[in-house]
């Protein structure tokens, strides 16, 4: 460990970062230094260490599992751990924060919270790093003294990108993931280690693998307890087998799922590493993360005639006599019967590859290296090419086209789109049912002479296939001709086409030709694809659907082995979990957003069989067959489980020391983790077995039966296609159904200042970064405020920055508070600003509440610091303005609720003012959400009208200078003495009945909502939209806001208006500079048929007004008119 802190001290000199420039830092220092004080005295109190109810206090299976938790209220959530090959970068807290807010607001409802941490290990990346670290040494030296900087070249070899488009419309496909992402373009792994802030004189280190988990995991429980994270850190372990209590655990897992026939042995598609020796899953990837193998039906199309410059070509390199076939790869070998042609790329080089003395293949290298490892050659791992041929030369070949209807031959014909990155190269045409084929052969067909070709080459005839309710039954024909595609360039048209005539095919189509006419086309296609597999004219190909880079730089392929893997997609299993998901009854699984519930679905729809096993890196071995290691995503399923008995196993993240139960690992058997984990009673054989004591195995047994099921799972979205799914897999296979997850909260990347993070443009921070720079509080602030939903979120440091500052100015006006207490009113509250700012904070306590637990952070921080401080901003200023002090009794109820409402989000700021402020006992941190009166619906109305009036009145005055500005007559004169009359009408316009009326037929005063469709309905046909919508809104908007129907449609406001403004205007004269306010009620006076007024608040109450300006006139209840004089 002293290594650890030797290379932690040197971190620390080294610059935080290169995004925002700090100009003063006194205030942050300030906040920081009592951040740190709290942290620890958390520490040291273990206010964050939470245990189930005892079994002394309430004695095991006395009360149902249920019915403990149903009387002490609990929360359990987890995120996924860390990998521990780095520190944690800012979007490692975006993850942090929602499970840290939610686990603050459970405490603050009064349940007994758990957020516990892990530190992940398993897997290649850790060891391959290691692995290249050795070789560098041995190159460079122990401080890699001998490098000479030169230029890094790419390692790789050019390999034309892919296209973006999605050949299986089917499946469902994640956005770049983690690991490609997290990619650090530099040449050598010193280099790599340099630029995660590890000194050079200390990188050796990191050659033993072991070594990363001594040193990250430290760092990586330093930045969570800096950012104030509400962990319980006796619960954390490494994985692997550097903790025997983990790797006992893992072990017992997978002999479990064995036994349940959940995990099989046999020959299976795996994306493979021929470097590495063994699959690549995603964890083990640098490049392709979510990216599976892509089954083909492979075509062999037997020459039948060469084109004369390829069979120069191949002349004494192929036996004579051996038959050659081209071999192109479809996903639609129900269309098959309409072939009439094939195609190649002209310019690309494929080879001619050997399958047996008879028998060879044209395909691209890359191609003929997936199919080295299928089965299709001799010997595995060996494709051996005996000639290369360049597509050009193909040309003209005539071939046997399986299946097709032109039984005496097609041609081979150039296509300039042709890939030799996906699929074979070789490219079967079908232009019935594919846009890309039918648009290149009627090209072909145009430009015969200038492709080199035959004209009837391209034009042999088009059959129809398949039957679809939208294109007929010669669907490319009609896409090419509906999108108006013009060329085969007509690149983004092609590709809707394709997707368009693929979806409609698959599933609406009908077969009209062959053998299978009538079937639906997706009930067709496995039965032609057999078809041509039993005829010897098709055999299965695989691929990766995309590029695919391992940890140790190797492109990976598709390998046919044999190998032990996890059977998800089995039906049954699957239905099972389809139903948890839907959540149908509420009982299930809340995802939270449709898009996170409709990923699951898809995932669950297609996703298949998954190698578990794997020969290098680390991790825990195969129980039964100890040659493999278990794979990084399998052994990291169900270790939320784990988390609930650790530290009764162990007191360190190594299991070095035994932990409460005093058990040694050995003595955690098959039988005694299915009888903590509520799998099976407790026997003598179990007792006898172990050698463990009862009372301990009764502990256990309710720690996990407690705290489960899982409440809330937290991860990035972008590990919904493994993780997640695997996550929620295994749960449901290992535990009874009152143990399954209940909730799953997917979140998006974290963009900083509005763009990707980037280690490369300096735009990147680490969690370390952020708690220096601008503190905890003010980090987890800008966090809450970066957003909630599934979509990227953006991490403002100005957000951070100005909240540094807001943090410091309110912390120092309410010491200032409490010592001037003497100086605050007392006595009775008035009816007016006190009344306001009292109910606005019961208002915004009870919001609050509400989006706390909707997990709707940014929101719930609105409330509670934004629109807080803004209710109290507002008393100061209108009580100084009326020329009062502040009620004591409010100003120190507004500073215990700030306090209380800033917990979940800035708990250190919270504790300071609770603790040092405030002189409460204990910390704030086991305070429970504050109990406040129901908000009154006049008072709320009321200080919505007293925020729009004074609002309007400040416009209305912006407007006459402006119009002044102008040269404008505005029949005063703004530097004179000023008075302002407050027009105010005490009728509705008689127009308005008839919305009213409409709008009280459609309000369901039981159920509290509107019947909109009937309301939107009758509103058009009375022809007034656009005037009446905006009034029928409003009168809505009331009566959601809960006041009383009648109320409403009585065509009465909530308050007295006149009341009201006469309250305002002593504010109104000191804010605007004001010599007098009158307030006129419209049609009152003694003017000229009604349209005078008469004075009834401010100055002059009483006096007649004659004739009124014309916009006293648009005054309704509500909404006052405004106009200015000079006195």
């Amino acid at each position: 460990m002293a290594a650890v802190e030797a290379t932690t001290k040197a971190m620390e000199t080294l610059t935080v970062s290169k995004t925002k420039e700090l100009k003063g830092t006194e205030k942050r220092d300030s906040l920081i230094a009592n951040e740190k004080k709290y942290q620890q005295k958390w520490q040291e109190d273990g206010v964050f260490q939470p245990d189930a109810p005892s079994t002394t206090e309430v004695p095991l299976n006395s009360i149902s599992a249920a019915e403990l938790r149903k009387q002490q209220p609990k929360f359990f959530g987890t995120m996924a751990y860390p990998y521990m090959n780095g520190t944690l970068h800012a979007g490692h807290s975006f993850s942090v924060s929602k499970i840290e807010f939610t686990a603050g607001f459970a405490r603050m409802q009064g349940k007994r919270s758990l957020f516990p941490m892990g530190f992940h290990c398993t897997g290649m990346p850790i060891k391959a790093c290691a692995d290249k670290l050795v070789n560098e040494i041995k190159l460079f030296g122990q401080e890699f003294e001998r490098y000479k900087e030169e230029e890094d070249e790419d390692e790789k070899a050019a390999v034309p990108t892919p296209s973006t488009h999605r050949e299986d419309v089917t499946k469902f496909t994640a956005k770049k993931g983690k690991a490609a992402a997290k990619v650090v373009k530099k040449k050598y792994q010193f280099q790599i280690m340099k630029a995660l802030d590890i000194p050079t004189q200390e990188i050796h280190r990191f050659a033993d693998p072991q070594y990363w988990l001594e040193f990250f995991p430290p760092l990586c429980q330093r930045d969570l307890t800096n950012f104030g994270a509400r962990i319980d850190w006796r619960r954390s372990f490494v994985t692997t087998d550097a903790n025997p209590y983990y790797d006992s655990f893992v072990r017992w897992q997978m002999n479990r799922l064995k036994e349940l026939k959940k995990i099989k042995f046999g020959k299976r598609y795996t994306i493979y590493s021929p470097k590495d020796g063994q699959p690549c899953m995603d964890h083990d990837r640098s490049e392709g993360e979510a990216v599976g193998p892509q089954e083909y039906t492979a075509l062999r199309l037997k020459v039948k005639e060469w084109a004369p410059e390829a069979a120069e070509a191949i002349k004494g390199k192929v036996p004579e006599g051996a038959d050659v076939f081209f071999v192109p790869a479809t996903l639609r070998p129900e269309t098959m019967y309409g072939q009439t042609c094939c195609f190649v790329g002209p310019k690309i080089t494929y080879g001619v590859f050997k399958v047996s003395e008879k028998e060879f293949f044209v395909v691209t290298d890359r191609a003929a290296r997936n199919m080295a490892y299928q089965g299709i050659f001799p010997e595995n791992g060996v494709y051996e090419k005996v000639a290369e041929l360049v597509g050009s030369a193909c040309v003209g070949t005539l071939i046997n086209a399986p299946l097709s209807v032109h039984k005496e031959g097609v041609r081979i014909l150039p296509m300039e789109s042709v890939l030799p990155t996906k699929g074979t190269g070789v490219v079967t045409c079908v232009p019935s049912d594919s846009p890309d084929d039918y648009a290149t052969v009627v090209d072909l067909a145009k430009k015969a002479e200038y492709y080199g070709i035959k004209k009837e080459w391209a034009e042999l005839e088009i059959i129809p296939l398949i039957s679809t309710p939208s294109y007929g039954d010669l669907t490319a024909p009609f896409l090419v001709k509906k999108l108006k595609i013009s060329s085969p360039k007509d690149k983004k048209q092609l590709e809707e086409a394709k997707e368009l005539a693929y979806k409609e095919g698959y599933y609406q189509g009908t077969m009209v030709y062959g053998e299978f006419k009538g079937d639906k086309v997706e009930f067709a296609k496995p039965k032609v694809r057999q078809q041509l597999i039993d005829a010897g004219e098709g055999f299965a190909y695989s691929e990766p659907e995309g590029m695919v880079v391992s940890r140790s730089g190797d492109i990976c392929c598709v390998a046919l082995m044999d190998q032990w893997y996890l059977d998800y997609g089995e039906e049954s299993w699957k239905q099972v979990a389809l139903k948890h998901v839907d959540n149908a009854d509420g009982k299930g699984l809340n995802t939270y957003t449709t898009e996170t519930k409709n990923g699951f679905e898809g995932v669950l729809n297609w996703l298949n069989q998954w190698a578990c096993a794997r020969t290098y890196g680390l991790g825990s071995k195969l129980p039964w067959d100890p040659q493999f290691l278990v794979e990084s995503l399998s052994d990291s399923t169900i270790y939320m489980a784990y988390y609930t008995i650790a530290h009764y196993l162990h007191k360190d993240i190594f299991g070095a020391t035994p932990g409460l139960a005093g058990i040694k690992p050995e003595q955690m058997t098959d039988e005694v983790w299915d009888y903590v984990f509520a799998r099976r009673q407790l026997g003598e054989e179990v007792l006898k077995e172990s050698g463990i004591a009862e009372d301990s195995l009764a502990s256990m047994r309710r720690e996990f039966e407690y705290w489960y099921p899982l409440d809330l799972r937290v991860s990035g979205k972008d590990l919904i296609p493994n993780h997640l799914t695997f996550f929620l897999y295994i749960h449901l296979a290992m535990f009874d159904p009152e143990y399954w997850p209940r909730a799953v909260r997917a979140n998006g990347h974290l963009l900083l200042n509005g763009e990707k993070m980037s280690k490369s443009t300096g735009n990147f921070m680490t969690l370390d970064d952020l708690t220096k720079k601008y503190g905890a509080d003010a980090s987890r602030i800008a966090l809450a405020d970066a957003g909630d939903g599934v979509a990227d979120a953006n991490f403002e440091e100005d957000v951070a920055d100005n909240n540094v500052l807001r943090l410091f100015t309110l912390r120092e006006w309410i010491e200032e508070q409490v010592k001037d207490e003497a100086n605050l009113r007392t006595g009775p509250k008035n009816d007016f600003l006190d009344a306001l700012f009292e109910n606005e904070m019961n208002t915004l306590v009870h919001e609050a509440y509400t989006h706390y637990e909707e997990t709707n952070y940014k929101l719930a921080l609105k409330d509670s610091l934004y629109d807080f401080t803004s209710a109290r901003d507002f008393y100061r200023e209108a009580s100084a303005a009326a020329g009062i002090t502040m009620h004591k009794d409010l100003v120190f109820k507004y500073i215990e609720l700030q306090a209380l409402l800033l917990t979940v989000v800035a708990p250190h700021w919270s504790e300071y003012i609770w603790l040092e402020v405030l002189k409460k006992p204990s910390t704030i941190q086991n305070a429970l959400w504050p109990t406040v009166p129901t908000p009154v619906p006049a008072l709320s109305a009321a200080r919505e009208y007293v925020r729009n009036t004074s609002s309007n009145i400040t416009s209305a005055e912006s407007a006459q200078q402006k119009k002044k500005a102008k040269g404008k007559d505005i029949g005063y004169d703004l530097t004179k003495p000023k008075k302002l009359t407050i027009y105010v009408a005490a009728k509705f316009p008689a127009w308005q009945e008839k919305y009213i009326d409409l709008t009280r037929q459609t309000w369901d005063s039981e159920a509290n909502k509107m019947d909109e469709k009937t309301l939107n309905a009758e509103l058009k046909k009375m022809g007034e939209m656009k005037k009446a919508m905006p009034f029928v809104q409003a009168l809505k908007k009331r009566l959601l806001a809960g006041e009383k129907p009648e109320v409403v449609f009585e065509r009465k406001l909530a308050f007295d208006e006149v009341k009201i403004l006469g309250n305002m205007v002593p504010g109104l004269k000191k804010a605007a500079g004001l010599r007098e306010v009158s307030i006129v009620s419209v049609g009152e006076g003694e003017g000229a048929e009604g349209k005078g007024g008469k004075v009834v608040g401010g100055d002059g109450v009483g006096s007649d007004v004659g004739e009124l300006p014309a916009n006293a006139e648009s005054a309704v209840p509500g909404v006052p008119t405004f106009g200015f004089v000079n006195v």
